[in-house]
């Protein structure tokens, strides 16, 4: 494809990402009047959120399969429907629950999206050149999910809209999208002959997954940490997975292909991405939370400073990709976004109430800097390592596990968060006092998580990115991970 081609295509994938990715976030400003106006419970306050998270989370491996079978551009297509769907759906519900049911398939639609989205991109372009079209994509993600609070609070503030256009107002962005894919993509499918679609394995996948998600969003809150309901989940979700790991081995097309995880760069692009996961998905989250509880301001002013974060995500995912793609190394940009990432929340886990607006727009602009170093070149590096048959399985892998990085850490972080809260208020402090000291300690814990991405990038052999469709060598595919790390 010509430079323009690829641009031309690039529009169609960052409208969809944009637009899918706005789902996650866009909601968490305005869900006291969702549940409000639906008379909704304090749990499924909760749902309405982790409902999407956990489908994205655990369709995103299957996405990523059938995109090694199946012609890339028409389930890009089927997964923005699946979401237009969904969202439909969402902005038509009369209960918390149908809300909630909504939200699920919306989920299965989104990472869809964000699947297919990388392994398009990997489809187009060689990995030498894909670097700057990909800062693109770090930057749609980045800002999607950073800028969503501050578009979920003008809806929310804005008397004539209401709360339900958080879910309709996307619907022509995906319209546009879907009619750009069609027009400007044709990518060939790299697939052998006779292969089946593992369906037993998705299944074991997606319920171990659905088990440890829910685990996750209801300990603490629903039953203890150490209760029979936590045995219960946790057994569950180890039997599955050793179900899973049978099946896989075994099947003739596994969800998740063992010759992938054998790779020692592909498991640390696994473990540098469950790092930026965490840190980007609860920046977005705990810090319009802050700006609001802490600093009294409203869901729109929250949102609006939280632009500095995004500024760094754009200047660096854009600049930064376009200096891969020149130098063709991609190592040296990781552990700088990784070292930048764990100093931004470092530097945000000294915050309180009272701390200074010009030090937590300084170490938002250094976090967003290091998201956007990070973000889609640890998808880059495994996508060099791997071949065009298995890019749709290496690409979704990757993918997932940032998504449940992200989904567990959110869940996680929040009780984290709730039970500092109202111990210090059990103590005599006030909510603004005690939001903000507990702020800053999930920023801390961030910055302990991105420097589990610090340790992954440096881990990682330095390569020069290729600029065919097949990797150099294939001889790190045969040797285990860990020896070699």
């Amino acid at each position: 494809m010509s430079h323009r081609q690829i641009l031309l295509a690039l529009s169609g994938l960052l409208t969809a990402l944009f637009v899918a990715n706005l789902s996650s976030t866009i909601v968490s400003t305005g869900l006291p009047a969702m549940i409000h106006a639906l008379h909704g419970s304090p749990s499924q306050y909760t749902w309405v959120v982790t409902a999407t998270l956990l489908a994205t989370t655990a369709t995103t491996p299957i996405w990523g399969k059938l995109a090694d079978l199946f012609r890339k551009q028409t389930l890009l297509q089927i997964a923005v429907g699946v979401y237009v769907l969904g969202s439909v759906a969402c902005g038509l519900s009369q209960s918390a629950g149908q809300l909630i049911a909504a939200r699920v398939l919306q989920g299965a639609g989104v990472g869809g999206v964000q699947a297919l989205a990388n392994i398009t991109i990997a489809a187009m372009i060689a990995p030498r050149d894909r670097g700057k079209y990909q800062g693109y994509l770090s930057a749609a993600t980045a800002t999607s999910t950073i800028g969503g609070p501050l578009l979920g609070g003008l809806i929310v503030d804005t008397s004539w809209l209401g709360w339900r256009w958080c879910f309709l107002i996307g619907l022509p962005v995906a319209a546009l999208a879907v009619a750009i894919v069609r027009r400007t993509m044709d990518l060939p499918v790299h697939r052998r002959d006779g292969v089946r679609i593992d369906y037993l394995g998705a299944t074991v996948i997606t319920a171990c997954v659905s088990i440890l998600l829910i685990w996750v969003s209801f300990v603490d809150d629903a039953f203890a940490w150490v209760s029979w309901q936590s045995a219960a989940m946790l057994g569950g979700a180890l039997i599955l997975l050793a179900v899973a790991a049978w099946v896989e081995t075994r099947a003739a097309e596994p969800v998740v292909p063992p010759r992938v995880l054998r790779q020692r760069t592909t498991v640390l692009g696994i473990v540098g991405s469950l790092a930026v996961g965490t840190a980007m998905f609860g920046s977005s989250v705990f810090l319009s939370q802050y700006f609001q509880l802490a600093r009294g301001h409203t869901a729109t002013e929250a949102g609006l400073l939280s632009i500095p974060m995004v500024l760094g995500t754009l200047i660096s995912s854009i600049g930064g990709g376009r200096m891969v793609s020149r130098t063709g190394k991609v190592k040296p940009f990781l552990v700088t976004g990784a070292i930048l990432l764990a100093a931004g929340f470092t530097g945000l886990g000294l915050i309180d109430e009272h701390t200074p607006m010009a030090s937590i727009t300084a170490a938002m602009f250094v976090a967003g800097i290091g998201t956007g170093l990070t973000l889609q070149n640890f998808v880059l590096i495994v996508q060099n390592n791997t071949p065009m048959t298995d890019i749709g399985a290496a690409s979704s892998t990757v993918t997932f596990f940032r998504s449940l990085g992200g989904t567990t850490g959110v869940a996680v972080l929040g009780a984290i968060l709730a039970r500092d809260v109202g111990a210090r208020i059990e103590t005599g402090s006030t909510a603004p006092a005690a939001y903000g000291h507990a702020t800053g300690l999930i920023f801390l814990i961030c910055a302990g998580v991105s420097a589990v991405g610090i340790v992954a990038a440096l881990l990682l052999r330095p390569v020069t990115l290729r600029s065919g469709s097949t990797p150099a060598g294939r001889n790190e595919t045969e040797r285990n991970p860990v020896a070699a790390a």
